[in-house]
């Protein structure tokens, strides 16, 4: 159930303002279906997560159809104009550097940057950001930015995982665990994805595939004698979408 104001949302007019079939239809159909009450301030609110629910996809595809290259965080790689790398493989954008321009720049220059999966999740959640914010507000909200696996995120955009939760979305990241990894590949002790909908998921280095395939994947990096399957967790990691929305709606551009 949807409530806007302590009033139930009946979805019908909202969903006439979606293309059929698209991915707003779906997490508008399983946020009103849901036993759970998801409690919105407006309708704007709402709007503003269903949006960057949707950027959060693209984001994901686009950055599969790049160059952008799966690395561990020794192996790393950065575009050292706009961003520097640090010792642990990180990437910090560089002082002086408009960080809409750098995270950008990770689509646009792709060949140049590599990572792991982590990293770029949170490669994705930023993207996505920039994509509805202005730049002066990107750019004045997150100074600098520091990717480096789930560490350092900026608070503002509010990452954090919910467990056991009843529903999970499109814009969603999940987390496939592989328990018995080979300690010889201890970057596939589990892959993070991002749900494209329709039953497919993003996971950087294996592509965007259903969870049985990516699990398939895993269990191809298992030790020897191993006798546990990859598996889905039942978690969820989302950034802060109605924190970001009252920055959104609170900006007022010079």
């Amino acid at each position: 159930m949807i409530k806007i104001s302590g009033s139930e949302l009946y979805p019908t007019d909202l969903i006439r303002q979606y293309p059929p079939r698209s991915d707003a239809i779906e997490i508008i159909r399983i946020l009103s279906t849901s036993n759970v009450t998801y409690n919105y301030d407006s309708i704007d609110q709402l709007k503003f997560e269903i949006q960057l629910r949707i950027n959060i996809i693209k984001a994901s595809t686009d950055l599969n159809r790049s160059r952008f290259s799966f690395r561990t965080f020794r192996k790393s790689i950065c575009n050292p104009e706009f961003w520097e790398r640090t010792n642990n493989g990180g990437f910090l954008s560089k002082e002086g550097i408009s960080s809409w321009d750098a995270i950008n720049d990770i689509y646009i220059n792709s060949s140049m940057y590599g990572t792991e999966c982590a990293s770029a999740i949170v490669i994705v959640f930023y993207k996505a950001v920039t994509d509805i914010y202005p730049k002066k507000l990107f750019d004045r909200i997150f100074p600098t930015v520091y990717i480096m696996n789930w560490h350092h995120i900026d608070k503002d955009l509010g990452v954090r995982t919910y467990r056991d939760i009843n529903d999970y979305l499109p814009g969603d990241c999940r987390y496939i665990k592989n328990p018995d990894v080979d300690p010889e590949t201890p970057e596939w002790q589990g892959e993070n994805v991002i749900d494209l909908g329709n039953g497919y998921f993003y996971g950087h280095g294996i592509g965007i595939r259903t969870i049985k395939q990516m699990i398939r994947i895993l269990n191809n990096f298992r030790r020897q004698g191993a006798t546990e399957s990859a598996y889905l967790m039942n978690s969820a990691t989302r950034v802060d979408f109605k924190h970001l929305a009252k920055i959104y709606y609170n900006y007022r551009p010079s």
